[in-house]
């Protein structure tokens, strides 16, 4: 099966299956729509994947779920058969997400919140969705009126597992395995397509069954395939799992996919597969056209890139807005400027999940390098877990406090601690073992030789007292079970006062690229 890979970013494609990005129009090019057919039926379908903001990014430049809504209410007065659905990927992480407001964290209701305004109609499970405790996944399941889709996760408890569900006036309804909607024509006929979906069990959860993606989309295919007119997907898997899938299902015309960040545009025989980028910087619109007398799909799909050219739905704007004022006043007890820009990103700093607890990263370097600044560099080495950085994404660009505010959602003062050599060498191996977890240590002033570890290019001496510069979870023994206050090998903590940079690594960090 040959495979065509079209990475896009400002290329337009002037074909059946075409993509483009839209920069500064709200117009839409006359190539991505259709010359109506008599008895042909037209549908939409604008794609969202992996948003865990509800306000726009980078300066405000891009994303923003008003703009989203705006292209939204004009795609449904273009075509009232339109339908909005979101790959995945929207409950976390968030930097709204980890406030308290009202002496509880916010876990998505933000989200929840601004998707119901926009009158989404349809999501996929995403891995991120179960970050969130099950009790705060029942929150937002209840409060939520759009529907969930997927075929492979269920609620596992004890043993036993269940479909989720959401209670709507006393009624428990359970999330979808397969789903059917039903679209009226302008000629009185009833078009229905059917969505399948299926989640990657990335950092899986005890209170989560993942049944095999492979298998159970299949199964839901099989299931749904007679009783609608066409099969779509909405997937939250990486691109070699769609792949396979469209593999599998080659009479899907169309998969729209999550879990990556950037966008994609691919094709596997007759299957596309789009991905649009993290955040609303970009959304898919997909215009369907259907044959009924020889059940052909047609489409042609627009990558349409969310910038400031795009007004705010005004509904929309003012539950963001409230949510933006709640988290504006939360970071100005941190830092007086939220919005200033601090830095900017050349090479896009990599704070995405898998590589910040598996690699050395450029982003894990600025918060390293960040808190040996904030103790004017009087420490031997730093260290950080890697799963303090929670933002799961690149930046690049210009970079705000926020920005940093996101990346360090949890925020907590850097500690200068005097440390035994053989305890250290103890808490570098123990955070090289635990990569692909949040224990995995970024590292300043570090470095490994064979099976030696160095400390500005000498060999850690097992009797030497070290100044260390760590995150404050990491002396709480959490993801490092013998690293507290209480071993004896740590000799001494130094807490910096509220005054000190030190004082939240956040400030550390946006203090450090000022500098840059």
């Amino acid at each position: 099966m040959k495979f065509l890979k079209f990475t896009i970013y400002s290329l337009l494609f002037a074909v059946v299956f075409a993509c483009s990005s839209t920069k500064n129009k709200q117009s839409t090019n006359s190539q991505y729509t259709f010359t109506k057919k008599e008895g042909n039926q037209y549908f939409t379908l604008l794609q969202l994947n992996d948003v865990y903001e509800i306000a726009p990014i980078q300066g405000g430049k891009y994303g923003g779920m008003a703009r989203v809504e705006t292209v939204h209410k004009n795609l449904l007065k273009e075509n009232p058969n339109t339908m909005l659905v979101l790959a995945g990927d929207f409950l976390n992480p968030s930097l709204i997400g980890t406030m308290k407001v009202d002496g509880s964290r916010v876990r998505g209701k933000q989200m929840v919140e601004v998707m119901n305004a926009m009158n989404f109609d349809l999501v996929a499970f995403g891995n991120h969705e179960f970050d969130l405790s099950y009790i705060n996944l029942q929150e937002r399941l209840n409060e939520s009126n759009f529907d969930w889709l997927s075929a492979n996760v269920l609620h596992n408890k004890d043993g036993k597992h269940h479909y989720f569900y959401k209670v709507k006036g006393g009624k428990k309804q359970n999330t979808f395995d397969s789903y059917i909607k039903e679209f009226k024509n302008s000629d009185g006929t009833i078009t229905k397509i059917g969505f399948i979906s299926v989640c990657i069990p990335s950092n899986p959860k005890s209170y989560v069954y993942y049944g095999d993606m492979f298998e159970e989309i299949k199964r839901s295919y099989n299931e749904i395939k007679g009783k609608v007119d066409f099969v779509v997907g909405l997937t939250h898997l990486t691109i070699a799992q769609d792949k396979k899938v469209a593999e599998m299902l080659p009479n899907v015309p169309l998969i729209m996919g999550g879990h990556e960040h950037t966008n994609s545009y691919d094709k596997v025989g007759d299957v596309l597969i789009t991905k649009a980028d993290a955040n609303a910087k970009t959304v898919y619109v997909h215009r369907l056209e259907y044959n009924p007398i020889t059940k052909k799909v047609n489409i042609k799909s627009e990558l349409k890139e969310i910038n400031e050219s795009i007004k705010d739905d005004e509904k929309v704007a003012e539950v963001v807005n409230k949510w933006q004022k709640i988290l504006s006043a939360k970071i100005k007890e941190v830092v007086t400027k939220p919005n200033e820009v601090i830095y900017v990103a050349k090479e896009p700093l990599d704070a995405r999940d898998t590589p910040i607890r598996s690699i050395q990263t450029n982003m894990g370097e600025v918060v390293t390098k960040a808190m040996g600044y904030a103790f004017n560099n009087e420490v031997d080495c730093s260290l950080v877990n890697g799963g303090s950085i929670r933002i799961d994404d690149k930046l690049s660009g210009d970079i705000t406090a926020v920005d940093i505010f996101r990346v360090l959602p949890y925020g907590g003062p850097i500690l200068k601690v005097e440390i035994k050599g053989s305890l250290l060498k103890k808490v570098l191996d123990y955070g090289l073992k635990a990569a692909g977890t949040g224990a995995y240590l970024q590292r300043d002033k570090v470095t490994r030789e064979g099976d030696e570890w160095l400390i500005n290019n000498a060999k850690i001496n097992n009797n030497k007292i070290y100044k260390v510069a760590f995150s404050d979870y990491l002396l709480k023994g959490f993801d490092i079970p013998f690293l507290s206050d209480k071993n004896p090998e740590v000799i001494n903590i130094y807490t910096p006062t509220k005054r000190e940079v030190a004082s939240d690594i956040r400030k550390a960090v946006i203090e450090y690229l000022k500098t840059l």
